[in-house]
Order: C-alpha cells, then structure tokens, then sequence
C-alpha cells in the first residue's frame, strides 16, 4: 500500500477549515453553543485538521513555520481524548 500524498493532507485541512467557517457563520457564541449538531461537526473537522496535520512530513511543516503545527496536533488530541472534560 503506497503511502498518501502530504498534499492530500493539506487538503483536507483546507476543506476542514473551510466547512468549520461554513457550519458557524451568522452565529454568535450563544447560538453556537445551543446547536449540538453544529458543535458536534465543528469538533469533527477540528479532529480531522489535527490528524491530517500529523501526517504532514516534518520537513513539509519546516516549510511553513508560522504554521502552529504542534499545537493543531494537541488540540486534537484533547478533544479526542478527553472530550467529556472540554467545555464549549
């Protein structure tokens, strides 16, 4: 099985974040946090921008340094992990 192009990756990021944008525009904080289903879709592409961005070669991400890689890849991690503890 050959291994997925980076590119790929950053595709997914670009769809992710740009369905994130979609999903929340027009709302407020309040509106926001009322909408489970919205709230439950933003949380999926926030997991799919930080595991696509973990597959990113490091010397693609060396690339592209104002990116804040790491912390990308920790958000997802806790909200993977540790979604009954996050508060929205």
């Amino acid at each position: 099985m050959s291994e997925r192009n980076y590119r790929l990756y950053i595709e997914d990021i670009k769809k992710s974040a740009e369905a994130i944008l979609e999903y929340t525009a027009g709302m407020d904080e309040q509106a926001f946090k009322a909408d489970k289903k919205t709230v439950d879709a933003v949380i999926r592409n926030f997991e799919v921008i930080g595991e696509a961005s973990n597959r990113v070669p490091q010397e693609i991400k060396d690339k592209a340094p104002e990116v804040p890689w790491r912390d990308i890849i920790d958000f997802r991690n806790r909200i993977t992990h540790e979604y009954f503890g996050i508060s929205i």
